[in-house]
Formats: structure tokens, C-alpha cells, sequence
């Protein structure tokens, strides 16, 4: 096992570097300025700040620069906020992304692996026609459709929990259950079909046959077989799910990364945008790596190959 980590790990090396560099040279390279929006400046003016944030120094200067201060770890002065850093910005937006992303991630597995199980075991019944419902709805209706619709009901309608904001456990709800109603949806067709190659194989027959009760026999056997298609899943959701909460977080009003990633691309605030994707690109490979060593230890086999 320490051999495959440290494996995955060192791949992590160049992956991070050609995602740091394309992000890079496409923002740099796209149309527009940082000040750009502003008020006409002075050629004075303009150059003073231009030379304060190196943008007058050339391409592959600053591209070599940039790659310096991250590798120290400094992901430089934003451009929006020029009394933050955007490790300071971060900082600030990190948790609340990280908590939203959590909850929702708890709504998918546990909505989405409870209807996929029911759907399994009882085939072709109307817990298997509603638990499939469930799973074409969630795919079918997009976050910034559900959350609108969630809001009018339960906070405006019946009045169960604020409308926006963010600051108590009440305000996580409605935006968890926006977020993470697609990626229960897909959790629920995958621990069905799971649950459905599982259940007629051998050695749950032998398990039956032993006189072990049913919902032994589910829990303990075909369960931990039929999750593993899900397991493989949950890495890129977790990262989905984080990236994909900027609709989520702006319909909300919720001060997480993705109320910076959206200011700082309308404003082409070049190191708050890289420093965003930074983020998310060792969020995506680290939860990957998390669900690799996961799924190692529930499958010897994987180790093995």
C-alpha cells in the first residue's frame, strides 16, 4: 500500500504543473486587462500599477515568477481586493465551500444509496419505479432550476428555512440539497445496478443458504460488493461538487470560493482565478487519491495491478 500511494502521489507532480501552466497562458492570453474596467487612467497611473503587480514585464517572465511564488506557496496579491492576498481570500472561502460540499456530499450518499438500495433489492416495484423517478428527476433539473424552486417552496412558501445567507446550520439545508441532489441521483442508478449483478452471484446464494437472514445477507455481503462502482464515483463528485457550487453559492448568497472565482473572472483578476483553479485541481487529485486507496482496500486486486 505505501508503494501505490507514494505512486499516485508523485503523479500528482506534472498533473499540477500542466494545470497551472494552461491556466496561466489562457488567462494572460485572453482579451482584457485587470484595470481595463476602471475609469480612464493616466499613463502614469496605469504604469505605476502595472509595475507594482510585474504586468509590464514580459510573458514567459512572469509565467517563470508566478511559478516561483507557488512553489513557495504564495499565490500573490489579488487584483479586485488590493488589501488581500488570495491565500488570505481563500482562507476565507475555503470552509464555507468545504462544508457546503460536505453536506451536500452526506445528501447524495446517503438519499442516493438508500434509493439505489431499496431499488436493488425490490426490482420492479413501485419502490423501484419511484427510487428510479427520484434518480431521472435529479439528473434532469439543473442546480440553478432546483435551488430557486426549493427556495419558493420551503422558505418562502412554508417558511422552514432562510431564504439566503449563510451563519446557522438552517442556512446549509436548502443549499445542500441543491447541490447534492444530482450526484444522489447518480449514487442511486449506481448502487442499484450494483446491487443487481451482486444479489444472484454465488456467494450470496451460499449465504442464504446458510440460514443467515436477509438483511444480513444484504448489509453484509452484497452491500460492500455492490458499492464499489460508487466508491469510484465519489472522487470526482467530491471535486464536482466543489466546483460546481459556484451556481449554488451565488444563488444563495453564500461567501465560499466560488463568489471569488465568479468576481474574479467578470474582473480578470488573473491571480484570484488561478489561485481558484490551484485549489481546485489538488481538491479533485487529492480526493482521488482518498478514493484510489479506498477502493484499494475494499479490492486487494487493485494493489495488485
Amino acid at each position: 500500500m505505501p508503494v501505490y500511494v507514494a505512486r499516485r502521489v508523485a503523479g500528482f507532480v506534472p498533473v499540477l504543473f500542466i494545470i497551472v501552466s494552461l491556466s496561466f497562458f489562457v488567462m494572460r492570453l485572453a482579451p482584457g486587462g485587470p484595470f481595463d474596467q476602471d475609469r480612464v487612467l493616466p499613463e502614469q497611473v496605469r504604469a505605476n500599477i502595472e509595475a507594482r503587480y510585474h504586468l509590464n514585464e514580459s510573458l514567459w517572465t512572469q509565467y517563470i515568477r508566478y511559478l516561483g511564488d507557488v512553489l513557495r506557496g504564495d499565490l500573490g496579491p489579488s487584483f479586485r481586493y488590493p488589501d488581500r492576498s488570495v491565500n488570505e481570500l481563500l482562507g476565507l472561502g475555503f470552509p464555507v465551500s468545504l462544508l457546503l460540499g460536505a453536506c451536500a456530499m452526506v445528501v447524495a450518499v446517503c438519499l442516493g444509496g438508500a434509493a439505489g438500495l431499496l431499488a436493488g433489492v425490490r426490482r420492479n416495484s413501485v419502490v423501484d419505479f419511484l427510487a428510479m423517478s427520484f434518480a431521472l428527476f435529479g439528473v434532469s433539473v439543473p442546480n440553478f432550476v432546483l435551488g430557486p424552486l426549493l427556495m419558493l417552496l420551503f422558505a418562502l412558501g412554508l417558511g422552514w428555512v432562510p431564504v439566503a445567507g449563510w451563519g446557522t446550520w438552517r442556512h446549509v439545508i436548502l443549499p445542500a440539497v441543491t447541490l447534492g441532489t444530482f450526484y444522489a441521483a447518480y449514487v442511486a442508478r449506481l448502487t442499484r445496478a450494483g446491487m443487481l449483478e451482486v444479489i444472484g452471484q454465488d456467494f450470496i446464494r451460499t449465504a442464504r443458504a446458510k440460514g443467515q437472514r436477509e438483511a444480513t445477507v444484504i448489509l453484509r455481503h452484497a452491500v460492500p460488493s455492490a458499492i464499489l462502482p460508487v466508491v469510484s464515483y465519489l472522487g470526482p463528485a467530491s471535486a464536482a461538487v466543489l466546483t460546481g457550487s459556484v451556481v449554488v453559492e451565488t444563488v444563495f448568497g453564500i461567501p465560499g470560493i466560488g463568489r471569488y472565482f465568479v468576481t474574479g473572472a467578470l474582473n480578470r483578476d488573473y491571480t484570484m482565478v488561478l489561485g481558484t483553479v490551484i485549489a481546485y485541481s489538488v481538491l479533485l487529485l487529492s480526493f482521488n487519491l482518498l478514493v484510489d486507496i479506498l477502493y484499494a482496500y475494499l479490492d486487494p486486486r487493485v494493489q495488485v495491478q
